[in-house]
C-alpha cells in the first residue's frame, strides 16, 4: 500500500501539496506512514506533501466511534460528497460475469468488461 501511494503521489502531484487517501483501514495505515517512508529507501514523497487519510463511508460504520470524527469524509474540508467505496460497488456485478469471462480470449474479455463498466455509468 505504501509503495502504491508514494508512486501515485509522485506521478500526479506536480503542483498538489495535499493528497486525500481513502482506504478501508486508513485510520491504522496512516499512524506510522511517514516513519515507514523515512525508513525505506524505496519509498519517497515530494517535499511538503501532506497526506490526509480517510475511511470510506461504508467501512467507517464498522470502526470505533473515535474514528468517525477524524476520518469521516463528511468532515474533511475539500473532500466533497464522495463515499469512497466506488471501486467495491463496481466490482460486485463483475462477480456474475467472471466465470464466463475466464474462458474468453483476452480481447473478448476486455471488451465484455469494458461494456459492463460503461453500463454501470447508467445505473
Amino acid at each position: 500500500m505504501d509503495y502504491s501511494i508514494c508512486k501515485a503521489i509522485k506521478h500526479a502531484a506536480n503542483a498538489i501539496d495535499t493528497s486525500l487517501v481513502i482506504y478501508d483501514v486508513g485510520c491504522q495505515w496512516n499512524l506510522h506512514f511517514t516513519e515507514r517512508v523515512d525508513n525505506c529507501s524505496g519509498l519517497t514523497l515530494p517535499d511538503n506533501t501532506e497526506i490526509v487519510a480517510a475511511v470510506g463511508k461504508f467501512h467507517l460504520s464498522a470502526h470505533k466511534l473515535a474514528c468517525f470524527a477524524r476520518y469521516s469524509l463528511n468532515f474533511i474540508i475539500g473532500a466533497g460528497q464522495v463515499d469512497g467505496e466506488i471501486l467495491e460497488t463496481l466490482w460486485a456485478p463483475f462477480n456474475k460475469i467472471s466465470p464466463t469471462a475466464r474462458s474468453m480470449s483476452q480481447a473478448h474479455r476486455q471488451e465484455i468488461l469494458d461494456d459492463h463498466m460503461r453500463n454501470s455509468n447508467w445505473k
